[in-house]
């Protein structure tokens, strides 16, 4: 019986070496990748992950923020010696065309200030163009976090007890077995109100049967490689695509949460005994983002800027009106009713 059973063993141990050999070094190798795929330049995607979940037309701009003394972060980083999860991020996000992505990393800052004070230096050739006013502002700020990431054993005691001494090999092989899952958060913000607009969640899991190695004993061929096929990056990467799928699918029908009779941040409908009541709130040049042409006319020429008769339309004495009123208020001169022109008039 003793002998059946090593024979046994010596089969299973010949089968898996038959199908081994040294293979070719593969480009772009299906094992290697993360379910982040392809690549993506502008609004064109190539080789992207088919169930990443896109937009027709940005929503608009979007800057990844990491809390880098958070502890997942740490683990991350240091443990499982992980870039930052805003590579990963940012290839999705330029990909699904939902959002653009602006730099805000120090490394990245670094870099646009480090041209910058060449320019200042003198040093670049004349036109580079390196002035001020070109940097593009981040409408929403984007927030990722591991929430939960665990790695599980296998069953290898339980399956040495059913079958004893025989068992031993079975539960080696179980032993190894590892279930690694991944849950993580998304959060935007809108970084001019600090509002949230949109959170999600997102969850992966994958099993790993590396234990094959057992069958060669202590002293065989060394110990299964499980971890470094399918190492715990996979998993987080699926997870977070799991949640920026979620978000997106929330965004495309997104409706702005509001306060009934008034503002944000006006005092809500959760009052107190003696204290003040609800007052009615808007940003800045809220009232006048609508102002008409007519309107704009009637208050250059109430503010000794001739914009002729106001009729509401665009005619020789209105541009100059509005070149002069930008110039004098130190705002960009495009001689139109631009919203920069807007806020002044209503000031």
């Amino acid at each position: 019986m003793h002998i059946l059973k090593t024979s046994l063993v010596a089969a299973c141990v010949v089968a898996l070496l038959a199908g081994c050999e040294t293979t070719d070094m593969k480009m772009g190798s299906s094992e290697a990748k993360t379910v982040a795929t392809g690549s993506a330049g502008g609004a064109t995607s190539a080789n992207e992950n088919s169930q990443l979940e896109k937009c027709p037309s940005a929503l608009g701009t979007v800057s990844l923020i990491e809390n880098e003394q958070a502890g997942w972060y740490t683990i991350l980083r240091n443990e499982y010696r992980l870039p930052p999860t805003a590579n990963l991020l940012r290839l999705m996000i330029q990909q699904s065309n939902c959002f653009i992505v602006v730099e805000r990393s120090a490394a990245g800052m670094n870099a646009m200030s480090r041209e910058r004070a060449l320019m200042n230096s003198g040093e670049m050739r004349q036109g580079s163009n390196f002035g001020k006013g070109q940097v593009v502002s981040s409408d929403y700020g984007l927030s990722p976090e591991v929430i939960f990431n665990q790695n599980t054993g296998g069953a290898a005691a339980s399956i040495g007890g059913l079958f004893g001494n025989a068992g031993r090999v079975l539960g080696a092989v179980a032993g190894s077995t590892a279930t690694r899952e991944a849950s993580v958060m998304l959060t935007m913000i809108d970084n001019r109100s600090s509002v949230q607009v949109a959170a999600s969640e997102g969850s992966a899991s994958k099993t790993d049967w590396g234990g094959m190695g057992a069958l060669f004993g202590g002293s065989g061929g060394g110990a299964a490689g499980a971890y470094n096929s399918t190492p715990q990056g996979k998993v987080i990467a699926a997870a977070f695509m799991d949640a920026y799928n979620g978000m997106v699918r929330a965004v495309r029908n997104y409706r702005a949460q509001t306060v009934q009779g008034q503002g944000l941040g006006g005092g809500g409908k959760l009052g107190v005994d003696g204290g003040a009541a609800p007052s009615q709130t808007s940003a800045p040049g809220a009232a006048a983002a609508s102002m008409s042409l007519k309107s704009a006319q009637e208050r250059l020429n109430k503010l000794g800027y001739d914009a002729g008769v106001a009729d509401g339309s665009m005619g020789r004495k209105t541009v100059a009106a509005l070149n002069a009123f930008q110039k004098d208020r130190r705002i960009s001169q495009t001689g139109r009713l631009d919203a920069a022109t807007i806020q002044e008039l209503a000031k």
